[in-house]
């Protein structure tokens, strides 16, 4: 199996779960994910999921994905706004976005807790981005090749749910399982634990999400690293996640951190969406991905055509 980071655009898209873990294992710790607001483009008729696969992102996280309402703004031509844009029914927009980026594609689905302690006014979870039987069977027909079981600012998703829906999720989905919070999600509750992560694991989740070192307070290296063995020993991946705005912050704060979630073992390195509202600025999805990996792997990702 050829490591994710030198791997062609149909050879990352031909691999089924199984193949995907191991080739991102197989990368070291180089892998870049780019997570993307999918409700506005970035220029007219170009989505942010193009403009991240050209800056250096090996995998793509779409949120505020409507599973029953499929809508990308920027994808296709003429649509680059709410306005404009129009709901594909037929069940090809996940494809068309892949076939577009040359990229494996993933989705946020939320695992709402109705009882749970809030911190904060609760937020709204439409039906199609909230995780369910229904919604994780959807993402199955559009063909994501991930789910992100996590929560959005405000959403009252829970650990406990969040564990639940990973033993759905591995009954109804077909690709790769990624969960965790990488923020408080506005619940009162530990963001991240070995307890949660043992639960996770338990389930059959594929990839434990964690907040990267330096995004939330009080989690720290020695942290990251207890997480780390405890999901390797599982054979499980990590995914550390820069969610809390920071991905706005400037390189020298994202090489910092990169290098430092790196150390601590992680194998994929998450950069959030929040900095202009719909993704991180590209220069840092730049400076991550030479920090973590160099410029040759980095010109190498950005340059390679996605026909090849």
């Amino acid at each position: 199996m050829k490591r994710l980071i030198s791997a062609k655009s149909s050879e990352m898209l031909a691999m089924n779960a199984a193949e995907l873990k191991t080739s991102i294992r197989a990368s070291e710790g180089r892998v870049i994910l780019s997570e993307n607001v999918v409700t506005q483009a970035v220029m007219d008729d170009i989505s942010t999921s193009e403009v991240a696969a050209a800056f250096g992102a090996d995998l793509i996280l779409l949120n505020l994905f409507d599973v029953f309402n499929p809508l990308i703004v920027g994808l296709y031509d003429n649509e680059n706004d709410l306005g404009s844009a129009k709901v594909h029914r037929d069940g090809s927009i996940i494809r068309h976005l892949q076939r577009l980026v040359g990229r494996p594609i993933g989705v946020n689905l939320e695992p709402v807790d109705p009882l749970a302690k809030m911190n904060e006014t609760r937020a709204v979870v439409p039906e199609g981005r909230t995780a369910s039987m229904k919604s994780l069977r959807e993402a199955e027909k559009l063909g994501f090749n991930f789910i992100c079981l996590t929560g959005n600012p405000g959403s009252g998703v829970t650990n406990d749910q969040i564990a639940e829906n990973v033993k759905l999720a591995k009954q109804l989905f077909s690709g790769l399982v990624i969960a965790g919070k990488m923020h408080g999600s506005g619940v009162d509750e530990p963001v991240a634990s070995p307890d949660a992560v043992a639960k996770f694991l338990e389930a059959g989740a594929d990839v434990i999400l964690v907040p990267a070192v330096g995004t939330v307070p009080g989690w720290n290296d020695a942290d990251m690293e207890g997480i780390v063995k405890q999901a390797h020993i599982a054979h499980a991946l990590v995914m550390s996640t820069i969610g809390t705005s920071q991905e706005g912050a400037g390189a020298h704060y994202i090489e910092n951190i990169a290098v430092r979630n790196k150390v601590c073992g992680v194998d994929i390195q998450h950069m959030g969406d929040a900095a202009w509202t719909n993704e991180s600025p590209l220069e840092n999805i730049f400076a991550l991905s030479r920090a973590v990996r160099g410029i040759s792997h980095t010109i190498e990702r950005m340059a390679r055509s996605i026909n090849r």
